[in-house]
Order: structure tokens, then C-alpha cells, then sequence
């Protein structure tokens, strides 16, 4: 994992940085943003890649060493991700990954199915032109990749995002953001399956022509169909 660069001062929690000051102008010069926050996005990127594993405990003093860093920023970074769900913290027993039980996969994907059938039927009754034009070349490049499972991953990730985007739910986005974070936890994910790539495509198609149509109940339901499908694949029997 690549080193963060240390602070000025053993347990700072900020980076090094100058404190904001009036540029030319008098506008102000923001500072970057805290070290913590740049720790928390190379752990989460770390348990997002596998090499923090779900289930395993994180040792603290290896990865403040590691990072170049004291404990201080490292274990505010812990707290971040707690707050979003990929770390559980244990009283007298430290911090470890966040590992998803049957019951917290179907929860997660029945929250999804909500949330995103909303959007869906939301952006098929009022999308323009040049929104359906984006989906239909977000959906271009899912199947330009469907060979590549990592960057199948990304492009399915930028689709959906992007739906959630059109329907102008904000609070609605920020809790499939949150949600989706959580769904990488899973060690068996639903596109892992054999066949569940060819699958997603073919839903993904069936769920643009409901949307090119104006067809708003029929976008939700075949949403919901999407994430029961997703759901039966990412939980094995």
C-alpha cells in the first residue's frame, strides 16, 4: 500500500499544509483536506481491493508504521468508516472489517431495490434526450466490458449512479453511495456468478427500452427484477 506522506507533528490529524489564508483578491485559499480523510480513502481502498479482508482486525500499530503516521489521524480515518459501515469497531478489541452476514446482504439489496426502482421509474417519466443519450453510452461501455470483470464492476457502478443522478434525489443518492460501499463488503458478489455478466446486460437493455418508452411502472419493476436477480446470484446456497 502506498506510504501517506506524514504529518509536521506526531499525532496531528490535519495535513501539512499552510492554514487557509486570503489570497490575492481577498478570497480565501482553502487548505487541503485532513489527513484522516486521506487515510480513510486508502483504507477504504485497501478493503475495497481485498487486502484488508472482511472478518479480519486491523492492526493499528502496523498500519500507523506502514502509513508513516501516529495513531491519532489513523484511528479518527477508523471512525469514518465505522459511520459508513466497512468497519465495526469492538469495545477491548480494536477495529476490524465489517463482515456481511445472509441477513445483511439481503437487507442492503432490498434497500437498493427500493431506492433504485424509484429513480428508475422517476427518470423514465421525465428523462431528456440527452439523459437517455448518457445512459444509453453508460450502457455502451458495460458492454464493451464485459470481458474485463473489474472495469465491468466501475461501469455498472457509473450506470446506476448515474440513474440515481437523473432522478434529483440527492438524499436518495447519497444513501445508494453509502449502500453501494457497503455491498463491495460481500464476498460473493452477485456478478461473480457464471453468467450473471451476460444477465445484467441483457436486464440493463430490457430497463433502457422501458425508459426510451416513457414506461415508468415498467422501469421500476424491471429495477426490482435487477436486484432480485443480483441478489439470488451474490447468496450462495
Amino acid at each position: 500500500m502506498p506510504a501517506v506522506a506524514a504529518p509536521t507533528a506526531a499525532g496531528a490529524s490535519t495535513a501539512t499544509a499552510e492554514p487557509p489564508a486570503a489570497a490575492a483578491g481577498g478570497a480565501l485559499r482553502l487548505a487541503p483536506r485532513a489527513l484522516y480523510q486521506e487515510v480513510a480513502e486508502r483504507l477504504r481502498q485497501a478493503i475495497f481491493d481485498r487486502r484488508l479482508e472482511p472478518g479480519s482486525w486491523i492492526d493499528e500499530q502496523k498500519l500507523a508504521t506502514e502509513f508513516g503516521i501516529s495513531r491519532t489521524p489513523l484511528r479518527e480515518a477508523l471512525k469514518v468508516l465505522a459511520v459508513e459501515g466497512l468497519v465495526t469497531m469492538k469495545v477491548r478489541r480494536g477495529a476490524y472489517v465489517t463482515e456481511m452476514s445472509r441477513e445483511d446482504v439481503q437487507q442492503v439489496y432490498h434497500l437498493l431495490a427500493l431506492l433504485e426502482s424509484d429513480a428508475a421509474a422517476r427518470v423514465a417519466r421525465a428523462a431528456d434526450a440527452a439523459q437517455r443519450a448518457e445512459l444509453e453510452a453508460l450502457h455502451q461501455q458495460l458492454e464493451r466490458q464485459a470481458r474485463h470483470r473489474e472495469a465491468f464492476f466501475a461501469a455498472n457502478e457509473r450506470f446506476h449512479m448515474a440513474l440515481l443522478r437523473m432522478a434529483g434525489n440527492r438524499w436518495a443518492e447519497q444513501m445508494v453511495t453509502d449502500l453501494r460501499k457497503v455491498m463491495k463488503l460481500n464476498r460473493h458478489h452477485s456478478l461473480f456468478r457464471q453468467g450473471r455478466i451476460a444477465d445484467s446486460l441483457a436486464e440493463h437493455r430490457a430497463l433502457l427500452q422501458a425508459i426510451a418508452a416513457r414506461d415508468g411502472a415498467g422501469a421500476a419493476r424491471l429495477m426490482r427484477s435487477h436486484f432480485a436477480n443480483g441478489l439470488e446470484a451474490a447468496t450462495p446456497a
